[in-house]
């Protein structure tokens, strides 16, 4: 009898998470996928379902630490061991230092590293026992270099790659793979269809990010055998200014 095990992905959208988590799905995996409010996630959840994969949705806030906690505790005792967990949550926003209030730059940093770091911690208890598993975290060129406009989320990715690297050097010695990836360019999705036609003919081309390919990229870190893991992985497109 095949041993049930989950993916979880926090901040399944309706580009790269939900890619994500019908890529795992289609491996067998249950996915178990999260957003503020659950029933946005039922286009998600259908799809998978008629790709004949099993798949949850919750609502929780990713900043509380209660309701991740909550969340955790519940699959791993309901649905099935968590063998991989993954942070998609985005928070790209963009003004001027100037600009920038404490509210904007606190709300950007809960969401793209504090709530990393309670999702992190929550995937490091549940694995530890079970020494493997897989903590993947979405990154951004805004990880590693910031730029004008973007003190917020630079800072906020900055510190997520740092949680991750950190991550990695306690966890992977226990025999759970950590690793960030970072996604640079334009996403195939209706928002950059809608507002950015121009960028969105570059699909034509190969030019823009395909959230299928991106999935792609996350399985295979997952399949990787523990002598070469990848901690950090740059995906964007051959075209991309960089």
């Amino acid at each position: 009898m095949t041993q049930k095990k989950a993916v979880l992905v926090i901040g399944a959208g309706d580009a790269t998470g939900g890619a994500i988590a019908r890529r795992f799905a289609r491996e067998g995996y249950i996915a178990c996928v999260t957003r503020r409010h659950a029933d946005k996630l039922a286009p998600l959840v259908a799809q998978i379902e008629a790709e004949g994969g099993i798949a949850h949705a919750f609502g929780s806030d990713a900043r509380k630490e209660e309701d991740m906690m909550a969340l955790f505790a519940d699959i791993e005792a309901r649905i099935a061991p968590i063998e991989v967990a993954i942070f998609n949550i985005g928070a790209n926003v963009r003004f001027g230092i100037t600009e920038t209030t404490a509210r904007v730059y606190h709300k950007v940093w809960e969401m793209a590293c504090f709530a990393g770091f309670l999702m992190g911690r929550e995937a490091a208890k549940a694995m530890l026992p079970r020494e493997r598993g897989s903590i993947f975290f979405t990154g951004a060129t805004a990880s590693v270099r910031g730029r004008a406009g973007f003190a917020a989320f630079a800072g906020a990715k900055h510190a997520l790659r740092a949680l991750a690297q950190s991550m990695a050097r306690e966890l992977g010695p226990q025999g759970i793979h950590v690793a960030q990836i970072i996604v640079d360019g334009a996403i195939d999705t209706e928002f950059i269809r809608e507002n950015f036609p121009e960028r969105y003919k570059l699909k034509e081309r190969d030019g823009i990010l395909d959230p299928a390919h991106i999935a792609d990229a996350y399985w295979t870190l997952h399949q990787q055998p523990r002598d070469a893991w990848t901690h950090e992985l740059d995906l964007r497109p051959w075209i991309e200014e960089w």
